[in-house]
C-alpha cells in the first residue's frame, strides 16, 4: 500500500491550503465577529455574504465539491467545478479534508460540508435520474443545501433498528411520521431537502424495514420545533434541529432507490462520510497543536517560557505523535475504502471513529490548558473545537458501537 497522493491530489492539497491561507484566512476572524453580531441581532441563520463571495472565487479556481467520488463523479464533477473534471479516491480527498478541517468555514465555502456531502453522495450512488436534476444539481451548484434526518429523540438512535418514525406507502404516496433530532443544517434558510430515514415495512427482515425519502422542507406537516445547543454552541449558520413529521406526504417517487433500500443506503453514506470526519479532525487537531506551540513559546511565566513548564514539552511531543498516528490509521482506512468499498474496510472505518475524535479531544484539551482563561473563550477557536471533537465521539455512531464491531470482527477470527 502507498499513502501518497497522486500527482493531482498532491496540486490540489497546495492549492486549498493556498486559498486557505490568501483568501479564507484574512477574512475568518472578521466572519465570526459578524456572525456573533448577527446572533446578538436575532438572526444567525442566513449565511453572511462573504460567504457568498469566497464560494464564487472557489468554483472559478476549480476548488469546489472536491468529495466528488471517482467511481461516481460522471459528468457531474465537469459540469460542477471541480477542477480536472473527474473526481477522487477516498485516500486522494483525504489530505484535501485535513486542510479544511483547519477552518470552520472552509468546509462551506468549497462545497465540501457535511450533511450535504453525505446527501450528494446518496443521490450519486442511489437517487433516480428525476432526484438526481431536482436536488443533486442544486446542491452542487451550492444554490441549496440540505439536512439529514436519522437520529430520534425517544429511541437508543446508536441502534438503528430501534427507529420509530415511518414512512409508509399509500398507493403512489409515502407518508411520513415521526420525530428526529440532531438534523444538522435544518437552522439555516438555505435548506430546502431532507433526507428521512423511517420504517415501511416492521414485519420485514430488521435490515430490510427502512426506507430514506426526499422530503421537502416546505412540505405540509414537516416543523423544525427547536434548534438544539451543542454544549451551549448552536453552530451557525447551519445548527442542529429537532424535526417533526405529521402526516407528511410526498410522491412515491421521492424513495431512494426504492422501499426497504434505507438500511443498505446508510451503511453506504457513513463509510466516506466517517473517513472526512475524521481528516477533518486531524486537521483542526494541527491547528490546536501549532496555536499550543505558538503560545508556549511566546507568554512566559514564572520567568520561563510556558514550553519549560509542567512537562509541556512532552506534552506537545505526544500530541504531535498522536496526530501521525492517527492521520496514518486513517489513510489506511481510505485505502481500504477504496480497495474494497464499505464492506471491505469495516474494522477500519470504525477504528478510525473511535481513535480520532479522542486523538483530537486530547490534544485540543492541552492546547486549551496552554491558553489558559483564553483558551475557553471565543477569542481563540480551541473551545469550539473541543465541543466538535467531542460531539463526533457520538455523531455517526458512539465509541461504544465502533469498539463493539472491531472487536467482532478480531474474535471472529478465531471462533
Amino acid at each position: 500500500m502507498d499513502f501518497a497522493p497522486s500527482p493531482r491530489a498532491a496540486e490540489l492539497t497546495a492549492r486549498v491550503a493556498e486559498f486557505m491561507a490568501t483568501e479564507i484566512a484574512p477574512v475568518e476572524p472578521a466572519y465570526h465577529r459578524d456572525l456573533a453580531e448577527a446572533r446578538r441581532a436575532g438572526d444567525p441563520w442566513t449565511p453572511l455574504p462573504v460567504l457568498g463571495e469566497l464560494k464564487a472565487r472557489a468554483r472559478d479556481l476549480g476548488l469546489w465539491n472536491l468529495f466528488l467520488p471517482r467511481e461516481h463523479a460522471g459528468e457531474y464533477a465537469a459540469r460542477f467545478g471541480t477542477d480536472g473534471g473527474e473526481g477522487l479516491s477516498n485516500l486522494d480527498y483525504a489530505p484535501l479534508a485535513e486542510q479544511m478541517g483547519r477552518s470552520a468555514i472552509a468546509p462551506l465555502v468549497l462545497n465540501c460540508n457535511a450533511p450535504d456531502t453525505g446527501n450528494m453522495e446518496v443521490l450519486l450512488r442511489y437517487g433516480s435520474a428525476e432526484q438526481r436534476e431536482a436536488w443533486l444539481e442544486p446542491l452542487l451548484e451550492g444554490r441549496i443545501r440540505s439536512a439529514f434526518t436519522m437520529t430520534e429523540p425517544d429511541v437508543a438512535s446508536s441502534d438503528a433498528t430501534t427507529m420509530a418514525a415511518t414512512c409508509v406507502v399509500e398507493g403512489d404516496q409515502v407518508v411520513v411520521n415521526g420525530r428526529k433530532w440532531w438534523s444538522t443544517g435544518v437552522g439555516n434558510t438555505e435548506c430546502r431537502i431532507l433526507v428521512f430515514m423511517g420504517v415501511t415495512d416492521p414485519d420485514a427482515d430488521r435490515h430490510r424495514r427502512h426506507s430514506m425519502v426526499l422530503v421537502p422542507v416546505d412540505t405540509p406537516g414537516v416543523e423544525v420545533v427547536r434548534m438544539l445547543s451543542t454544549m451551549g454552541l448552536y453552530d451557525e449558520p447551519l445548527g442542529h434541529g429537532e424535526v417533526s413529521f405529521t402526516d407528511v406526504r410526498v410522491p412515491l417517487g421521492n424513495v431512494i432507490a426504492g422501499p426497504g433500500e434505507g438500511f443498505a443506503i446508510a451503511q453506504g453514506r457513513l463509510g466516506p462520510g466517517r473517513i472526512h470526519h475524521c481528516m477533518r479532525l486531524i486537521g483542526l487537531a494541527e491547528l490546536a497543536l501549532e496555536l499550543a506551540c505558538r503560545r508556549g513559546l511566546e507568554r512566559t511565566a514564572f520567568g520561563r517560557p510556558l514550553v519549560d513548564l509542567g512537562g509541556n514539552r512532552e506534552r506537545i511531543a505526544e500530541a504531535r505523535i498522536a496526530i501521525d498516528q492517527a492521520r496514518l490509521l486513517v489513510l489506511h482506512a481510505a485505502w481500504r475504502l477504496d480497495q474494497g468499498g464499505p464492506a471491505g474496510a469495516l474494522a477500519e472505518v470504525s477504528a478510525i471513529k473511535v481513535a480520532v475524535p479522542t486523538m483530537a479531544q486530547q490534544v485540543i484539551d492541552m492546547a486549551v490548558q496552554l491558553h489558559g482563561g483564553g483558551g475557553m473563550s471565543d477569542d481563540f477557536p480551541l473551545a469550539a473545537a473541543f465541543v466538535n471533537a467531542r460531539a463526533l465521539r457520538l455523531a455517526d455512531g458512539p465509541d461504544e458501537v465502533h469498539r463493539a464491531l472491531v472487536a467482532r470482527l478480531e474474535l471472529g477470527r478465531y471462533s
